[in-house]
Parts: C-alpha cells; sequence; structure tokens
C-alpha cells in the first residue's frame, strides 16, 4: 500500500492535476471493467461491526467518499469496490456545463491540500441519470445479502441561469435524478460558481430548500433524504441559522463542510499560493475549521440531524475524532489524491481496530 506515495511522487505530481484525476480515475474504472471487482470487495469490505444506521438506510462503513470526485456517475460501482460506504456523485447541474477554463484544480503538496476552480463541469442530470440507475441496479446485484453502498446525489446552480431562477433550475435537477438518488445534497456553497453562495442567506435558502424537498419526494413517491452542504467560511451566527432553518423545515441533514476561499495556515510558498489563483481549498488545512463546524453543529441540533463532516480527513483517527465529535457519517476526497487506490480500506481497517482497543 505504501508503493502508492512514491508512484505519486514519480508519475501523479509530474502531471497537470485534472489529467492525473482523469487517468487515476480510468484506472479505478479499469479494474472493475476486467472483471476484478470481486476479488477487490473482498479485499476492501468493511467489517460488518461499522455498519451504520443512518437517514433510514444501512451504510457498510460510515467513510465515503465526496461529491466532486466522480461527478457525472461514471464509476460509482468500481469506487465502491474500493471500500467506501457511500458515493456522493456531482455535482450536478439541470444543464449540461464545461465548468471554468483551464488550468482549474492544482495540487499543494506540502499541505496535502487542492486548489480547484473546477465550476460545476458536468453533462447534465438528464445524461447522469441513466447512469445513476444502471449503477443502483449494479449495487444492488453485487451485495445481495449485506448492505450495500449507499448512492448519494449532490445537485447545484447552473452557471448561465440568473439568481432569481435558482430553485426552478434546482428543481430541474431534483425531479430527474431524486428517484435514482439514496439521498440528496443541495450544495449552495461552492465558491466557483457566482454569487451560488449568496443562497446561503436564510431568506434565499429557505424557499429553495423548502421546494427541493417536496419535489423529490413528489418524484420518487417516497421520502429522499435531504440535505444541505455549507461553506466552511459561514460565520457562527450563520451556522447556526442554517442548523435552526434545517431544523425548522424537517431537513434530515447538514454536510459540513465544503471548501474554503481562505488561504491562512499555510506552509507552501506564498507564490506557489499565488500561482493557484481563485478558487476552493480542501485537504488537510481545512482539518481544524470543519471539525469547529461541526462541534457547533452538533451542540445546537443534538440527535435531531444527521451530521456528515467532510473536510480535512486523511487517516482513520480523523475519521473517528469527527465520529466523536457528533458525526454520523464522514468523508474524503483530497485524501484520496495523496493516499491512493486503497485508503479507503486502510480508513476501515483503522476504524476497526479503533472499535476493537475500545471494546
Amino acid at each position: 500500500m505504501r508503493f502508492y506515495p512514491m508512484f505519486f511522487q514519480a508519475v501523479f505530481s509530474r502531471m497537470d492535476a485534472e489529467k492525473a484525476h482523469r487517468v487515476g480515475f480510468a484506472g479505478v474504472r479499469a479494474a472493475r471493467a476486467v472483471r476484478l471487482s470481486t476479488a477487490l470487495r473482498v479485499y476492501t469490505r468493511a467489517d460488518p461491526a461499522l455498519e451504520v444506521e443512518a437517514l433510514g438506510l444501512r451504510f457498510p462503513s460510515p467513510f465515503g467518499l465526496a461529491a466532486g470526485f466522480d461527478k457525472g456517475a461514471e464509476g460509482i460501482g468500481a469506487l465502491t469496490d474500493l471500500g467506501f460506504g457511500h458515493v456522493e456523485i456531482g455535482t450536478v447541474t439541470a444543464q449540461a456545463q464545461p465548468g471554468n477554463p483551464r488550468p482549474r484544480l492544482f495540487r499543494l503538496v506540502r499541505d496535502r491540500a487542492v486548489v480547484n476552480r473546477m465550476g460545476f463541469n458536468n453533462d447534465g442530470a438528464e445524461a447522469v441519470a441513466p447512469r445513476l440507475a444502471r449503477a443502483r441496479r449494479e449495487l444492488e446485484a453485487d451485495h445481495r445479502g449485506r448492505a450495500r453502498p449507499v448512492l448519494g446525489v449532490n445537485i447545484g446552480k447552473t452557471k448561465v441561469v440568473p439568481l432569481e431562477d435558482a430553485v426552478d433550475d434546482y428543481l430541474q435537477s431534483t425531479r430527474t435524478l431524486a428517484p435514482l438518488a439514496d439521498y440528496l445534497v443541495v450544495n449552495v456553497s461552492s465558491p466557483n460558481t457566482p454569487g451560488l453562495r449568496r443562497l446561503q442567506d436564510i431568506e434565499s435558502l429557505r424557499p429553495l430548500l423548502s421546494a427541493v424537498g417536496a419535489a423529490a419526494d413528489e418524484a420518487a413517491a417516497r421520502h429522499v433524504p435531504l440535505l444541505v452542504k455549507i461553506a466552511p467560511d459561514l460565520s457562527e451566527e450563520d451556522v447556526l441559522a442554517v442548523a435552526d432553518l434545517a431544523l425548522d423545515l424537517g431537513l434530515d441533514g447538514i454536510v459540513a463542510t465544503n471548501t474554503t476561499i481562505s488561504r491562512e495556515g499555510l506552509v507552501a510558498d506564498p507564490a506557489e499560493v499565488e500561482a493557484c489563483g481563485a478558487g476552493g481549498l480542501s485537504g488537510a488545512p481545512l482539518r481544524e475549521r470543519s471539525l469547529e463546524v461541526l462541534r457547533l453543529l452538533r451542540e445546537r441540533v443534538g440527535d435531531r440531524l444527521v451530521l456528515v463532516s467532510v473536510g480535512g480527513v486523511t487517516t482513520a483517527e480523523d475519521v473517528q475524532e469527527r465520529l466523536a465529535a457528533g458525526a454520523t457519517l464522514v468523508q474524503g476526497y483530497t485524501g484520496f489524491l495523496y493516499e491512493g487506490p486503497f485508503w479507503a480500506r486502510s480508513i476501515n481497517q483503522g476504524l476497526a481496530r479503533l472499535a476493537r482497543r475500545r471494546g
């Protein structure tokens, strides 16, 4: 397993970051295409003791893959073969869009961080829907008799749609994708779509979440668990206001947090950071703020909401720290880029060891 850091240094670190992502993801999908999946699942399967009941669903592990890695539902089966307890795809928008100009993804290796300004590049809800349907069928077939990995769908606003029309835009994605999702996340916190974070204002967020929740349940003819994803850059007052709104509307949970626009506390050369330009920072530097927001939310909502913690998670100890601080589920993404394909397996094994020690 420790071969990967050397491989990363020798190969991926010399590639454009977005190209390296495409190559790595293609390799993960290729393992499934050549039918290594069954063997992989035996190797990476989480200990049954790690199963978690949340959102009315059974997760084989509390640790999953955050939105952003698989934007278009192109490799869900391959990713779950690696041991992730859930995969959240997206962000998906109602209309297909190319995202921001390249280069738009940058590594800060000394900080174990990434800066991205991808801009919700995706194929659009209509194109993603049949892939989701196929992935659900495959997951159900692959995991008969045991908890199957859970499929989350993260939706956002199409860039060209004005903010005043945002609700209708989200509703298009909702009606198309909610019937295929185990749970749905409304993303109003990416810094890479102009004006999007203004939707975190309570007066904008209330009608959006109300409309999406109603449309999701109607389209799916069942309750689709609904969560909202928030930014780490919100003030304490605003974090608590979102928590109160989620309780008032009867949401199922909150995903905390998205990437940050802050560049504080980095060890990388300032010129290197400056060269990355604008965008959201993810990875290890987000750890403390993400944990702080999690604790703030849990103190406010108690056990009335599912809290999904994401940001700066690298080790099993990091995941356990989030669970102890009140998270029900934990997600990672940037760590996957630095730790390699068996990262989820390592996390799950570490969680099982920690559980045995506590027992």
